[in-house]
């Protein structure tokens, strides 16, 4: 064997030894490149049993370590290979850091997949078996992630032993475990629903699994037999769920835990389509009233975020006579957080009710909600008005909706200003260009003003997202000029401002209208006694000229205008400006010129 064969084991021992932490991560990053140069015989007989003994270290390295594992089996040798990874993935599975163990769970799935019935007896069963006997409950948790990905692949009496395992874990003494087994039996009911003739150890053997869970003394496991609930329910017809999940969906809605309450509230439409319509009217209808006045805040939040998804799975009478009494009361909720969940999904009613029931009702609620003293729940109902304006029209919107969009572009705090500024398109979508002109243009030109750099900022953006909803002919009359009149201002923010703006208008403009208007305004600019406006000019210049290279007048316009400015630039007596005005000369007269993209500008 040469030297220069040995060399890939040996460099990545000597780094793997490394006091460096970094030099270790980036040796373990690149083990697929070792066992390329080694090829799969020797990764298998050298690098995998090397690994083994490697996994005394940082969690971070054994984190990417049981990572790396996972897409290894093309470097051993493929699938008839793949089981020699499991070794160190057995060890990684059993350190006491969750997030390895989690990781390395994952990755002996993703192996076992790969694996034929015989090579899952000979080589996963005996570790199913040593980690659901291990003494520390570490080992037994991550067994429990095990069971769900080879189940279908193994042969029948494999699979009576890893039910009969998966039950011994659901009993354990340790309640790490369980909520482990917990987390893990929805998936292994789906997997054993996949398989051929199972469908009755289902019934016999996986809901009593799940009725135990649901029943435990702990209720960070009874929380996570919900989802377990939910996959049971898809894999059995509407009388089977009525049968045996029926008993136990009640004990979860009025549980005595606000925790469990939460987490069925939070599933709630996928729970209702889970189980059928039968059991929907029979039963959901009354407990998802009762979770909306639920005494938790949390509950009803999750509730809240529901709503309509839930909605549409109920007649409009239901929705009116049993919904919207609670829905009421949380628009007066004592909870910010209720409120402003209520805000993001309340108007996802107005098409389930129609027209004058949204006006009847909804209408009181938007209003009162629009008043209210918590910035996110306004801005959470604003950004979610287009399905109420395409059921009661832009005239009754738009006089409730006009004060509170104003109250929230004066807001104190700047990150309200930003967040109302990023709607202002959308809103412009929804709500049509003769209202936003009457309305809306003053307050958008206003922004460019702002004392804080990132309301500056987006209001640039916003106006180019404008631009693309009402077209360059709009643009061209109604702010262009307001922006290329700022260029004037004394206050050199002002001025600023004007390029940055039309640097990120630029790709939405058209030739006329830079040749017409902006061009110029950003020449005259170029002149401005402030370096940081000169060198901003250069990188405008720069942009615009990638629009105007589109077209033959354009490239004309380039060669006329634009070139002989960045060339007088390049003279400038400040640094950054001939720099950037270099930068922007190169790539603007360059062969390998394209056209330009909008920068965001410091």
């Amino acid at each position: 064997m040469s030297d220069s064969s040995l060399y890939p084991i040996h460099l990545l021992m000597d780094e793997l030894k490394s006091e460096d932490v970094v030099l270790r991560l980036s040796s373990i990053r690149r083990l697929s490149t070792i066992a390329l140069a080694l090829g799969p015989q020797r990764t298998r007989d050298e690098l995998i049993p090397f690994l083994q003994d490697q996994l005394d270290d940082e969690d971070e390295v054994l984190l990417v370590l049981a990572e790396e594992l996972g897409g290894f089996a093309e470097y051993v040798g493929g699938k008839e290979h793949a089981w020699c990874i499991l070794g160190p993935l057995e060890n990684l599975a059993a350190v006491e850091e969750t997030l390895v163990r989690d990781k390395a769970a994952e990755s002996i799935s993703k192996i076992t997949v790969l694996l034929s019935a015989p090579v899952l007896d000979q080589h996963f069963l005996p570790l199913l078996r040593r980690l659901c006997q291990g003494d520390w409950f570490t080992s037994r948790t991550s067994a429990c992630a095990l069971f769900a990905a080879p189940y279908p692949t193994a042969a029948p009496e494999t699979q009576t032993e890893m039910r009969r395992m998966f039950a011994t874990l659901v009993s354990d003494d340790t309640p790490m475990v369980r909520r482990a087994a917990a987390k893990a039996l929805g998936p292994f009911a789906k997997a054993a629903a996949k398989v051929n003739g199972q469908h009755n150890i289902l019934i016999s053997e996986i809901i009593p699994l799940y009725r135990k869970l649901a029943a435990d003394d702990q209720d960070s496991v009874r929380l996570l037999t919900i989802p377990d609930l939910i996959a049971l329910a898809q894999n059995l017809s509407a009388a089977e769920t009525k049968d045996h999940l029926l008993e136990p969906l009640r004990v979860s809605v009025s549980d005595k835990s606000w925790r469990v309450r939460y987490m069925v509230a939070n599933e709630f439409v996928a729970l209702a389509e889970a189980v059928g319509d039968g059991i929907v009217r029979e039963e959901l209808v009354g407990a998802f009233a009762g979770l909306l006045k639920d005494n938790e805040a949390e509950v009803r939040t999750a509730g809240a975020g529901q709503i309509p998804g839930f909605a549409k799975l109920v007649d409009r009478e239901v929705i009116l006579a049993r919904f919207l009494p609670c829905i009421t009361d949380l628009s007066t909720d004592s909870s910010q957080h209720v409120r402003a969940a209520l805000a993001t999904q309340i108007s996802g009613l107005a098409p389930l009710l129609g027209t004058d029931a949204t006006v009847q009702h909804l209408l009181p609620m938007f209003l009162a909600l629009l008043k209210d003293d918590f910035s996110e729940v306004r801005l959470n109902l604003i950004s979610k008005l287009e399905q109420v304006n395409n059921v009661i029209g832009i005239d009754r919107l738009s006089q409730a909706l006009l004060p509170a969009i104003m109250e929230l572009a004066e807001d104190k705090q700047w990150r309200v200003r930003q967040a109302i500024i990023e709607y202002i398109p959308l809103l412009a979508t929804q709500l049509g260009v003769q209202f936003f002109d009457d309305k809306l243009g003053t307050l958008c030109m206003s922004w460019l003003g702002d004392t804080v750099f990132s309301i500056r900022e987006a209001a640039t953006i916003n106006l180019k997202r404008l631009t693309d909803v009402f077209g360059v002919d709009w643009a061209r009359t109604t702010i262009i000029p307001k922006v290329l009149a700022m260029g004037e201002h004394p206050n050199y923010l002002f001025r600023m401002t004007t390029i940055f703006a039309i640097t990120t208008m630029a790709t939405s403009l058209n030739v006329q209208i830079i040749r017409d208007t902006v061009l110029d305004a950003a020449l005259q600019l170029a002149s401005d006694p402030i370096p940081n406006i000169r060198f901003n000019v250069a990188k405008c210049l720069e942009t615009l000229a990638g629009v105007l290279a589109g077209s033959p007048e354009g490239q004309e316009i380039v060669g006329r205008k634009v070139v002989p400015a960045l060339k007088k630039l390049q003279e400038d007596t400040d640094a950054d400006v001939r720099y950037f005005a270099t930068k922007a000369f190169e790539r603007t007269t360059g062969d390998d010129f394209q056209r330009g993209e909008p920068m965001v500008l410091s």
